[in-house]
């Protein structure tokens, strides 16, 4: 189709006489009409975003490392097994400044994990970079080289919703040969597998990023029954752990060990039990100290935390209620006056010099029970004494004359060990002597501190500290 339009004048034919083209004369020469050009099409605006809202995970995995790239990597394979959906879970990964492409190798295999690579070791503690921007209404906080077996997870997600109060719940947690591992108290959680609602964690104010690594458990332990918040272990929550070789040294380890648990006790401990508890736990840390040739490195950490525990902002003592739930010192009285009565024990062999001597200790002296030898297998020998009590292995300590062997060990794991050992040894042996674990069950419960308090009873073992 043509643009311009005209008139071809070799068709047309003069106008007649009278015609209305006659009067006007001819017409004009035609006008070439031409279209204005069109206007320049814009180009389409281009379509708003599409904002995709990630649905808020309900578990969040948590998890430091340190120069163990492959150990890492089987863990998150299990992680990703454990049960819950991609949308259910997610996982945070602290990379400690690792130097064989740890960072690398996740980034490369596991892409949708939340990678924080830090330029220095700031060693476990640094599960609180993670746990700031964690989105998960629980977090779980794993080794890594320690899983979760799968439901255990979604069984944890139920402890905690059938219990408001319940902070932290405690994994069960099985090593490769099939023994179990967990903290010195049963109000401690253990790192490699626990799970923690997330508000309990914030209000309790996370690891201490002062420790580094060793004793973070009880500092925050401590700060969270403080707050009011329960920790309990169970026994249908599962955890594997491998106990891959450490790239720590074993040295260092017995260093952070004495400076922290010095700290630790100076810190949050009442008053009054501060210098007994600080006794104990030297005094047992040296004796472990010495059978690993780590003399040098315990008294560094002993200096190391006699200098921070000078300082001013270090003591946050803690009210005597949390002390109790923490040590049992009032509690392992009463249970030990049962187990005396029931028995008329007048002579015991106590067994283990665990990290909770010092309340069976106390309990003997106030009940009038003597205690003839402490029996430990990793920490006895000649001349190697507590209180002037002699502490043999469990060969010696089985020779000498007593009414009943008592496990003073506060570990749920290590006390069930230590009391099913030398219950079979005495039922091998004809032996009818007791072997009485004073916390196993409810045996010994009787009236628990929280119903003597609640009377206005008051603690009268702090005597005779």
């Amino acid at each position: 189709m043509k643009d311009a339009f005209e008139i071809d004048k070799s068709s047309t034919t003069p106008a007649p006489a009278g015609s209305l083209q006659a009067m006007v004369g001819p017409l004009p020469e035609p006008v070439t009409v031409t279209r204005a050009p069109e206007a320049p099409v814009a180009a389409p605006l281009p379509a708003p975003a599409k904002v995709v809202l990630k649905p808020r995970p309900t578990v969040s995995f948590v998890i430091s490392t340190y120069n163990r790239r492959d150990v890492l990597l089987e863990t998150l394979r299990h992680v990703a097994e454990c049960g819950l959906t991609d949308e259910e879970r997610e996982v945070i990964v602290v990379d400690n400044a690792s130097t064989d492409g740890t960072s690398d190798a996740v980034r490369r295999e596991y892409p949708m994990i939340s990678l924080l690579a830090q330029e220095y070791n700031t060693g476990p503690v640094s599960k609180n970079l993670a746990i700031r921007g964690a989105r998960g209404r629980y977090v779980v906080f794993l080794d890594d080289d320690s899983y979760p077996m799968p439901g255990s997870v979604r069984q944890m997600i139920k402890h905690f919703e059938a219990d408001p109060r319940l902070g932290a719940a405690v994994f069960t947690v099985s090593l490769p040969d099939g023994t179990r591992e967990c903290s010195a108290y049963p109000n401690v959680f253990i790192g490699c597998g626990t799970g923690f609602r997330r508000h309990a964690l914030e209000q309790s104010g996370g690891l201490p990023e002062d420790f580094f690594m060793q004793a973070e458990e009880y500092d925050l332990s401590i700060r969270m029954l403080q707050a009011g918040w329960e920790i309990r272990y169970f026994d249908d929550l599962h955890v594997t752990h491998l106990k891959s070789p450490s790239s720590r040294s074993a040295e260092r380890t017995t260093q952070f060990d004495v400076r922290n648990n010095l700290i630790l006790i100076t810190r949050y401990f009442p008053k009054k039990w501060v210098l007994p508890y600080v006794k104990d736990w030297l005094r047992r840390y040296r004796l472990i100290a010495a059978s690993k040739g780590h003399e040098l490195a315990y008294y560094k950490g002993l200096l190391a935390g006699l200098a921070r525990t000078m300082r001013p902002s270090n003591r946050r003592p803690i009210d005597e209620r949390t002390f109790e739930k923490l040590t049992k010192v009032n509690e392992t009285e009463l249970r030990m006056a049962r187990a005396k009565k029931e028995f008329g024990i007048n002579r015991v062999v106590l067994i283990d010099f665990g990290k909770n001597m010092l309340p069976y200790y106390l309990a003997c002296k106030k009940l009038g029970i003597e205690v003839v030898a402490i029996s430990d297998e990793r920490l006895g020998g000649h001349g190697r004494r507590y209180r002037r009590l002699p502490i043999f292995d469990d060969a010696m300590c089985r020779r000498f004359q007593f009414d009943a062997a008592i496990v003073s060990n506060l570990s749920p794991v290590h006390a069930a060990q230590r009391r099913d050992a030398w219950r079979r040894h005495f039922e091998s042996a004809g032996d009818t002597r007791p072997v009485i674990d004073l916390f196993e069950g409810n045996l010994w419960a009787g009236v628990t501190f929280a119903d003597r308090a609640s009377q206005g009873f008051h603690q009268t073992a702090a005597r005779t500290a």
